[in-house]
């Protein structure tokens, strides 16, 4: 999810490359004041992110770049999966993915506009009271993990090994495998899930058993649990990106404001929480 090092040589040759691209295919390129419409790269089954339905965080955030504009949002809609950015921005179907790890080199990112966390999920009636996955009242707990996350490879350093595993790479239109961890908290048939935070978050506060959310905050440097999100566009719309680092500059309250709202834990630039306090019960 982080990108790689490159060398002074090789971004300057890159810098070189891409300024010859853009003179030799400027039809190409789609920058901010030229759009019709705002056209957006999403999944139709992905709450709390997107869905058909527009009622994901990431919907109500695209609407809010449609009004800056002033022009209509529409989606190419796409399984979040592997080939998701092939068939749809580098497709050139759709000009915006509007959530993507900072660094992600599939495309080019956007300032950050939101810092989240993974997060540790269990039923508040359960006698569990951890604020980290080394707490002593999770050794002998059965845990929900999603398979080949940087949360899995924390519990394996920890050596919780009484895990519950879930598939990493589904097709969004018949599975959505961290939802149902945080379901399976919720039923009794796990004790505990440490799932990705805006998913967390989200479907914790969906269920009818009270269940407990805690952010991870408080693990070590170490444990690379918390990621910048940035928006995801081509490489070739530089005027395209300085108008959505400025919208983003602008807008950062109200996209505080929703985010909150879906329950998505943010992470501030001193390591808090922007939420109040590092536990959000349900």
């Amino acid at each position: 999810m982080m990108a790689s090092f490159r060398t002074r040589a090789s971004a300057a040759l890159a810098s070189v490359l891409s300024a010859v691209a853009l003179s030799a295919h400027p039809a190409a390129a789609i920058e901010a004041a030229d759009r019709d419409a705002v056209r957006i790269c999403a999944d139709a089954n992905l709450l709390p992110f997107s869905n058909d339905r527009l009622e994901g965080f990431e919907n109500e955030i695209a609407r809010l770049i449609g009004a800056d504009l002033q022009r209509p949002v529409v989606y190419f809609w796409w399984p979040q999966t592997i080939g998701f950015v092939r068939n749809t921005l580098r497709a050139r179907q759709c000009d915006l993915v509007m959530g993507t790890a900072s660094g992600e080199e599939q495309m080019q990112n956007t300032n950050p506009y939101y810092r989240t966390v993974y997060a540790l999920v269990y039923r508040t009636a359960s006698g569990i009271t951890a604020e980290s996955l080394a707490d002593p009242s999770l050794k002998d707990a059965r845990i929900g993990i999603v398979e080949r996350t940087p949360a899995a490879t924390l519990m394996r350093r920890y050596g919780i090994t009484k895990t519950e595993p879930y598939q990493l790479n589904t097709d969004t239109r018949a599975n959505n495998p961290a939802k149902d961890a945080i379901d399976d908290v919720a039923s009794g048939r796990t004790d505990a899930a440490v799932i990705w935070g805006p998913i967390a978050g989200y479907y914790a506060a969906r269920q009818t058993e009270p269940l407990t959310v805690v952010p991870l905050v408080k693990e070590s440097a170490a444990a690379h649990l918390q990621f910048d999100i940035s928006m995801g566009l081509r490489a070739d719309e530089p005027e395209w990106k300085h108008w959505l680092n400025g919208f983003i500059t602008r807008r950062q309250a109200d996209i505080d404001g929703i985010l909150l709202r879906y329950h998505v834990p943010l992470v501030a630039p001193d390591g808090t929480l922007k939420t109040a306090g590092s536990r959000l019960d349900n």
